[in-house]
Parts: structure tokens; C-alpha cells; sequence
């Protein structure tokens, strides 16, 4: 896992960087969560990825055979059908080494038994700057008065606007506030985020949806925007949680899941809990399309759920449009490269105290906009594309998505890959 945050001056800064933004994790977490390897902080590659203690995840179908290996175990909590969380035995597996650590004791014992991928860890999901940050930046300061960039006029076509209307995206995030200055988020629900400590100051993950939100709306006027808050840790929740979370929008009738969080897991295998999810619910909704962000570690290893198939993954491109940028996360798994570097838009109003390097403990002052970088916000970008064409086309958001990244193959970048630009939504029409 690349050392990697946005181009800042150098290889030590970019190491002093992820180091804090692992640390964040691991004050909010204590002992419930373990980074992989142990010796991440002096592996040259970092760390894998971030799991649960005392917990795996383990198919329905194949639960009973691991808790007779196991020697034991207790289910967990009930989630979406096909998918288990057990809570491990206290005792060592035998013939492990017990420096592993008991979970990846037993990981490694049902390898041995099992095979790669029965039972796998329950991996930690995030949307703020951590081991797989995202967004790769602290949010900046912008002068009063700003209008957000990327911003559409609303096109006309054949006496349709493409504005999303009648368009439904739900945004799994941090939740979101009110931000009066920005016009264009009337109309936007979801759930209030807890946007400020103990001190009044804002906290490192908020305003992450409310920005999110705003990008859908700049690109997209009309389309319904829902913005859930189920990553109110730090900016990062279980996976076992997250395949719940996304059961649980289901029911809330979405066109489009806009999900800007991820991880790198163990093995590089897909992730059992979203697996699932993937494989038999999400398929039970025609139509219905998982946007998601690639990820912010400048690497070609399988970032997820934007690596499964069946979502649109979605890099970012840098500020130029006609290079990747440096953070974003790349390779054949990327399915299109949208702005994703110093987009401006709706934020939170009070003081923000900076905990990365090189500006810890800087203070900026935020009144209601702020300029962001990351995958987190070229993907909402691609999903207000898509609602777009909805709306005019009469489509259904997955042949609307396909349409729209055969397209972005028509205007690949050498070195980069399908891309698609704000103004790209009717771009393939007559």
C-alpha cells in the first residue's frame, strides 16, 4: 500500500501523513481494531488494511463447518441473509504461532483447512483520510462569495433537461448540514451529521457528505439527493455494518448508491460482507447502480467495492484533465476519470484544525464552502452524469451508466484511461 497523499513536498511529509491518518483511526477504534502487518510503520509498502479483533466473517452456507474446526464460536448480531459475523473463541487455534494474533490465528488456521477466502476478516471501511484516504486532502479555505467548480448550466435536449429530475441518489456518508450559502442543496435530506467537537471546531471527517451532496447538485440541479450518515466513527464503519447499511437504503427506492468509502482487503479478495451484498441483492433492483470512489493510494491494487464489476468505479483525474492524479488509484479495475482535484463546494461554517502533515494544528476558517480533493468527490460527479441522462433519456440508471462509459471510451486519455467531464451527460445523444 503506497505512502502516498497528495503532492506536498516530498516522501517524508507524505510518510509523517499516513502515519497520522492511521492514527486517527486507531484513537477512535483502541483495541477494537488491528492494522495489518504489525510492522506496517516500517514496511516500506505501509499497511494492508485495517480489521475488526475478535471477529470474522464467514458465509451462512458455511458457518457450521468453520464453528466445528473452530472448536467454537458465537454468532454475532443478525445482518443481510448470507453473510455471518463470529465472534472467535478465546483460545489459539493449534499449531499457529500465537504472534499472530488471535484473529489472524485463526484467518491463517482456516486457510490451511478451508482454503483463501472461507473465512475472512471483517476488514474497516472508511470515508476520511486513513489508510485508504479518501478524500486525499484536508478540506482548504476559499474566498466568500466562491460558486462551486465544477458548476452546469442546466442543458436543454429535444425539450428535456438534463437535471437529474425524477432521479433518486442516496449517499452513504458522514450525514450532512445545512449550508444556507449554497443554493443549489435545497430540497436535500438525510441525516444530520455530528459535525463539531467538543470545542466547537470541526471535525476532521464532517462535511464530507454535505460537499458530496453539493457536487450532485452543481452537476445535476434537480436530481434527489438522500444523504445517510452511517460512517459516524472517525469516518469509517465495519464492513458486516456497511452490507447492512446498504441493505437498509434499498428500501429508500434509489436510482443510485453514491458511495465514496472503500478499503484494500486481505488477499486482495473481494470482501465477504459487500460480496454478498453485490451478489444477491443488489442484482434483485433492475437497474439500480453503485457508484464508487477507486481510492486515494495512488496504487493499481483492488480498492473496494469500486473493483467489483457489477459498480462504476471512479478514479481521478488531475487538474489538468489530461493526466490521472497523483493519488488516485488506477489500473484495468477503474472502470472512467472524472475532475477529482481542488473541486469547490458546499462546507461547513466554523474553524477546522488540521491534523495532517505538513499543516497540523493549522487553523482554517470555513464560512460554508471549501475547495477538496479526492476520489470521494469525482464519484458523485460521474453519478449526477448519469442522473442527467436519466432524465432525459428516460433510461434506468444502469443502462444510463453503461451508455455513458462507452462514451468515456471514445475519449480515453493515453496513460489514463475512459474519461467523462461535467458537461459529458448528453454527450453521446443525436
Amino acid at each position: 500500500m503506497a505512502q502516498q497523499g497528495k503532492d506536498n513536498g516530498g516522501k517524508q511529509t507524505d510518510d509523517r501523513k499516513y502515519v497520522q491518518q492511521i492514527e486517527l483511526i486507531l484513537r477512535a477504534y483502541g483495541e477494537d481494531v488491528q492494522v495489518y502487518p504489525r510492522d506496517w510503520q516500517r514496511r516500506e509498502e505501509g499497511a494492508d488494511y485495517l480489521y475488526r479483533t475478535g471477529t470474522v466473517l464467514v458465509r451462512d452456507a458455511d458457518v457450521d463447518r468453520v464453528v466445528e474446526l473452530f472448536g467454537g464460536g458465537r454468532q454475532g448480531e443478525g445482518g443481510i441473509g448470507g453473510v455471518t459475523r463470529l465472534h472467535l473463541p478465546d483460545k489459539y487455534p493449534p499449531g499457529v504461532p500465537e504472534e499472530l494474533g488471535l484473529t489472524q490465528a485463526y484467518l491463517q488456521f482456516a486457510d490451511l483447512r478451508l482454503g483463501r477466502g472461507v473465512v475472512t476478516p471483517e476488514h474497516l471501511f472508511y470515508v476520511t483520510p486513513s489508510v485508504s484516504p479518501c478524500p486525499a486532502t484536508e478540506p482548504e479555505e476559499v474566498a466568500p462569495g466562491t460558486p462551486p467548480d465544477p458548476v452546469l448550466p442546466t442543458p436543454l435536449v429535444s425539450g428535456g433537461a438534463a437535471d437529474g429530475a425524477g432521479v433518486k441518489v442516496v449517499v452513504l456518508d458522514v450525514g450532512w448540514s445545512e449550508a444556507p450559502a449554497a443554493y443549489w442543496l435545497a430540497g436535500v435530506t438525510g441525516d444530520p451529521e455530528d459535525a463539531f467537537d467538543g470545542a466547537g471546531q470541526i471535525r476532521p471527517y464532517a462535511g464530507h457528505g454535505t460537499f458530496i451532496a453539493g457536487v450532485l447538485r452543481a452537476i445535476a440541479r434537480n436530481v434527489e439527493v438522500v444523504v445517510k450518515s452511517y460512517f459516524t466513527t472517525t469516518g469509517a464503519m465495519w464492513e458486516f455494518d456497511l452490507a447492512l447499511a446498504l441493505d437498509e437504503v434499498l428500501d429508500l427506492g434509489p436510482d443510485i448508491i453514491s458511495l465514496s468509502a472503500g478499503t484494500r482487503t486481505r488477499f486482495d479478495l473481494p470482501p465477504l460482507g459487500l460480496d454478498v451484498f453485490v451478489q444477491t441483492h443488489l442484482d434483485r433492483v433492475n437497474g439500480l447502480t453503485l457508484v464508487a470512489a477507486a481510492g486515494n493510494e495512488g496504487t493499481r491494487d483492488y480498492f473496494w467495492p469500486a473493483a467489483f464489476p457489477e459498480s462504476v468505479g471512479v478514479g481521478a483525474l488531475a487538474s489538468s484533465g489530461r493526466d490521472r492524479a497523483s493519488f488516485s488509484n488506477f489500473g484495468g479495475w477503474v472502470d472512467v476519470y472524472a475532475p477529482g482535484v481542488d473541486l469547490i463546494n458546499a462546507f461547513l461554517t466554523g474553524t477546522y484544525k488540521c491534523t495532517e502533515s505538513p499543516h497540523v494544528d493549522e487553523l482554517r476558517n470555513f464560512a460554508g464552502m471549501a475547495q477538496w480533493s479526492g476520489t470521494s468527490f469525482a464519484t458523485p460527479l460521474v453519478a449526477a452524469l448519469i442522473a442527467g441522462r436519466m432524465s432525459v433519456t428516460g433510461e434506468n440508471a444502469k443502462q444510463a451508466s453503461d451508455a455513458l462509459l462507452a462514451f468515456a471510451l471514445t475519449q480515453a486519455v493515453p496513460g489514463v484511461g475512459p474519461v467523462l467531464r461535467p458537461g459529458d451527460a448528453l454527450a453521446s445523444l443525436p
